[in-house]
Formats: structure tokens, sequence, C-alpha cells
């Protein structure tokens, strides 16, 4: 088999993977940029993995898309009402009280998802529950324009690496190293954005 032969035979096997960690990169990119296009893009790549996931029987990672897909256009409307208001996407800081009630609902989803993802034989069951659940928290946060949500990517992307690597997802473990570094300059830029004043 030659070369190119098996580059084409990789790409017709893994295409949805790959237009997944194209548009997911892009999207990223676009949101630390604070630019509102980011969010239909966004879209796209959730849809786009919530197939790859469920075909990989990681039911937490999937049913997570089906929450992205509500969280992405919760957060558009949000940042397009910022948008109208003010000219630009303000961050917004996230109190104490946010950081510690954000954790804990992330700790709470674990168990609890995990408990359920058990029960349905999904493959890593209380490790996908863990990062599915602090990734919801991570979105929520992101959606709310809190500068905070880009120190739990960072986290989570990280512990994402291995359990894909471990599922045999090789661009997908590639994609969130990329997106580790993505949170990295979100973290950066978002940290010099104008803040909002409530």
């Amino acid at each position: 088999m030659t070369l190119l032969m098996a580059i084409t035979n990789y790409l017709a096997a893994n295409w949805l993977e790959i237009a997944g960690f194209v548009t997911t990169l892009v999207g990223i990119w676009l949101t630390t940029r604070r630019l509102l296009i980011c969010w239909p893009v966004v879209l796209a790549a959730d849809l786009l993995y919530l197939i790859v996931f469920y075909r990989a029987r990681l039911f937490s990672d999937a049913l997570l898309q089906i929450f992205f897909v509500v969280f992405t256009l919760y957060g558009w409307w949000h940042w397009w009402r910022g948008v109208r208001a003010v000219g630009e996407v303000r961050v917004v800081p996230l109190t104490v009280r946010g950081w510690v009630t954000g954790l804990a609902a992330g700790a709470v989803g674990a168990v609890l998802l995990g408990w359920l993802m058990e029960r349905v034989g999904a493959a890593l069951p209380h490790l996908d529950a863990a990062l599915t659940s602090y990734s919801l928290v991570a979105s929520w946060w992101q959606a709310r324009k809190h500068t905070a949500n880009w120190w739990l990517w960072i986290a989570v992307n990280l512990v994402y690496i291995g359990e894909y690597l471990y599922k045999d997802l090789l661009p997908t473990a590639v994609l969130y190293l990329l997106l580790v570094i993505l949170a990295v300059m979100g973290l950066v830029d978002w940290r010099r954005a104008p803040r909002a004043t409530s």
C-alpha cells in the first residue's frame, strides 16, 4: 500500500473526526479573540463530535455535546446582547462564591453521571463523567464571559488528552493538546480585555 493510499484511506475512515477537529480548533481560536462569529463555528463542531463520541462509546462525551449545543446557543445570544449594548465582548470577573459553586457542581455532576454511565456500559464511565461535568462548568463560565473558564479548560483538556490517546482517537488527542495552547492564549487575551461594569 502506498503512502498516498494509506492517507486517503485514513481520511475516508476518519473524515468526521477530522472535520470536528478543524471546526473545533477554528471555533476556539475565534473564542480566544472574543469574536462573535465563534459561536456558529463551535455549534458545527459540537454536532460533529456528538457523532464521533457516540461511535466511540464515550457516552458522557456524546451527552456533553448535546449540552454544548445548548450552551453554544445561549453563549451566542448572551455575547450578542453584550456586543449590541457596548460594541464588544467584555469579560466578567468570577467571584469566590462562583468558583466554589461551579467546582462543587462539577463534583456532584461527576458522581451522578459516573454512576449512570457505569450502568449503561460506557467506556471509562467515571473519568469521562468527571471530564464531562467540569466541561459543563467551563462552558457555563465561558458563556457568561468569565475569564476563569480558561483555567478550567486547561485542566480538563490536559486530562482529555490521555483519555483520547487511550481510546485511539489520535486526531482528537492532538486537538486537545492544541486546545490547551489556545486556552492559554485565551486566558492571556481575556485578562487584558475590557471588563464589564456589572
